[in-house]
């Protein structure tokens, strides 16, 4: 008769133990298993408190499941949960990532007063002239002629970046760094793109062909703006 599955592995680090549960078994195998996995293992009383990090694979938990994971192994003397991560996310959570994630494509021309912001990357397909505003969570490409403000990292992103095929801003903003005289000629300049020198810890112009260089982790769509 061959033996039953093993539910939990336990593997321990230097900053505690690792639980990985199987994700094929009932929720309540699961408890079941965990249960008796740790009854067996008995932990001296002096010993310090031991932090436990549980690996869910592909299983989802609702919160009263959650909870009822963290009661068991607080039940087990000296151990305390410190993580519980699954390689599964609710549908919100998927919708507001692909959400932030995405390029808004908008192809018109931002004038004085008005004001765009978007969640995401923004590829703007016009111009943003004196007084107009643009704002993304991401980051900020300009098809056009960048003369107003722009804020790019919104939410505190400081990876971001904005660029334009032609940049003469009043205003660059990228996360909590604002750029009011940035170090371009006073006519503009072409093909240039704003980002955080984290040394310097202000915004810089910089060529847009950097932008590989100093953002290695730079997405497809960004490549095909800079090489064409």
């Amino acid at each position: 008769m061959a033996g039953s599955k093993q539910v939990v592995t336990i593997k321990g680090t230097r900053d505690g133990l690792t639980l990985y549960i199987d994700d094929s078994c009932s929720f309540n195998e699961l408890l079941h298993q965990l249960d008796q996995t740790l009854s067996t293992n008995h932990v001296d009383e002096e010993e310090p408190m031991i932090t436990v990090s549980i690996q869910l694979g592909n299983r989802y938990l609702h919160e009263s499941q959650e909870e009822q994971l963290r009661d068991l192994i607080r039940n087990k003397n000296k151990l305390v949960v410190q993580s519980i991560e699954s390689d599964v996310i609710p549908k919100r959570q998927a919708l507001e990532w692909k959400e932030d994630s995405e390029v808004k494509v908008i192809n018109k021309v931002i004038r004085s007063g008005q004001v765009v912001e978007v969640k995401g990357d923004l590829l703007l397909v016009g111009d943003v002239n004196p007084g107009g505003k643009i704002a993304a969570s991401g980051n900020i490409f300009v098809m056009g002629n960048l003369r107003g403000i722009a804020h790019a990292g919104l939410h505190g992103n400081r990876d971001a970046v904005i660029a334009a095929a032609f940049m003469k801003p009043t205003q660059l903003r990228i996360a909590d760094y604002i750029s009011r005289s940035p170090d371009y000629e006073s006519d503009g300049v072409y093909m240039e793109c704003g980002l955080i020198d984290q040394e310097k810890e202000k915004i810089i112009i910089d060529r847009l062909q950097v932008l590989s260089q100093k953002r290695p982790d730079i997405s497809g769509f960004e490549r095909r703006m800079i090489h064409g």
